[in-house]
């Protein structure tokens, strides 16, 4: 997978103790248009603490065009942001 930690927009779901669970998102691609992906998978989900800021890291699987990709996404808690770590 590659790099990338790019902002996005998210819509999740937050469960009752306060655990969001990613079910769409917006990124804005390089020629600068957005394109909304539906997550259809969250496949694991786990904490790390980069620099240290608190993250919850989600593997998860979409269909983006016509093939199924694998891909991260982190959750940082204390501002409460949404990256599009690897894909």
């Amino acid at each position: 997978m590659k790099v990338i930690m790019k902002p996005i927009e998210m819509i999740a779901w937050f469960k009752e103790d306060g655990i969001p669970k990613p079910l769409k998102y917006r990124i804005t691609t390089s020629e600068g248009t957005k394109k909304v992906v539906s997550v259809d998978q969250v496949i694991s989900t786990s904490e790390e603490k980069l620099t240290g800021n608190k993250m919850i890291v989600y593997t998860c699987q979409s269909t983006i065009g016509e093939t199924q990709k694998i891909y991260e996404l982190k959750y940082e808690i204390s501002s409460c942001k949404w990256y599009l770590a690897k894909i």
